[in-house]
């Protein structure tokens, strides 16, 4: 059986990107946003391997670490920091407090399994030694036939885009701002916008409203996605703008493919019964 293993961070795309990967490959992903909780989890179930952000709200990753290794039945567990701290000697900190490993932000989604592997005994890894299709650039089988503009100014999030929407067949464009999404969607043929709402340098808001206004973008099917502005309210003024969905973070990775299916079919680029991008 694949090992178990506990994440603990407060950033919702983090902890979405890691949870996705450690899945894609076959491990079991636990979740928790703070410190407390993630030491409440890991005292009443048994882990294999803790992933543990430093900057945590209630209870951060130091103190998180001080009482698992207090802890004579948890001590053994591997225990990982996954965090920006960059200055010269935070290392060495980091794995004075009781950390048994260091992974910098920005993950790499290429190399993060990977990573989180060495830490694990050799019977709770996967045996495969090559990386699935989701995480990696190799070539699928699946043909190109739709390009979806991703606009985002978190590169976590464009990551996670990719490593969710190229393994089913779509050539993937990004956009980490509002003039550079409307520069590649006019220079680049898309046939969908998957944006962001706050971003800096202008809301999603005032992306959908210049891609609405102009006669050779108002056509493309618009999609919201944010982890931030998430009431009612916030949808309403996404889908009176013309969005044709308005989506919340977290969400599955098959749910925002059906999502942006069912979007291109009713746009009319994808014939009803095509199911070939999937």
């Amino acid at each position: 059986m694949l090992a178990s293993i506990l994440v603990i961070e407060d950033n919702p795309a983090n902890l979405e990107l890691m949870s996705y990967l450690l899945s894609a490959y076959g491990y079991s992903p636990h979740t928790a946003t703070d410190g407390a909780e993630g030491l409440r989890i890991a005292g009443r179930e048994a882990f294999d391997l803790i992933i543990c952000d430093i900057h945590l709200p209630q209870t951060d990753g130091y103190e998180v670490a001080r009482q698992l290794k207090a802890d004579p039945v948890r001590r053994t567990v591997p225990l990982i920091a996954v965090t920006a701290l960059a200055m010269v000697g935070d290392r060495d900190k980091v794995l004075a407090a009781g950390f048994d490993g260091y992974i910098a932000k920005p993950i790499d989604p290429e190399t993060f399994v990977r990573q989180v592997e060495a830490f694990l005994r050799p019977d709770k890894r996967k045996n495969a030694p090559d990386p699935p299709a989701s995480v990696c650039d190799a070539p699928v089988a699946v043909p190109t036939r739709h390009t979806v503009l991703v606009v985002d100014n978190l590169p976590v999030n464009l990551d996670l885009a990719r490593s969710i929407l190229e393994p089913h067949g779509y050539r993937v464009l990004v956009a980490e701002g509002i003039e550079d999404a409307l520069t590649a969607a006019r220079m680049h043929p898309c046939d969908l916008v998957l944006s962001d709402v706050c971003m800096s340098g202008g809301t999603g808001y005032d992306l959908i409203k210049r891609v609405k206004s102009d006669p050779r973008l108002a056509a493309i099917p618009f999609v919201f996605i944010t982890s931030t502005m998430l009431n009612e309210a916030d949808r309403a003024i996404g889908l009176g703008l013309g969005a044709a969905r308005y989506l919340f973070r977290p969400i599955e990775p098959e749910a925002l493919l059906s999502e942006i299916e069912s979007c291109l079919r009713e746009a009319g680029r994808i014939a009803r019964g095509d199911d070939s991008d999937r």
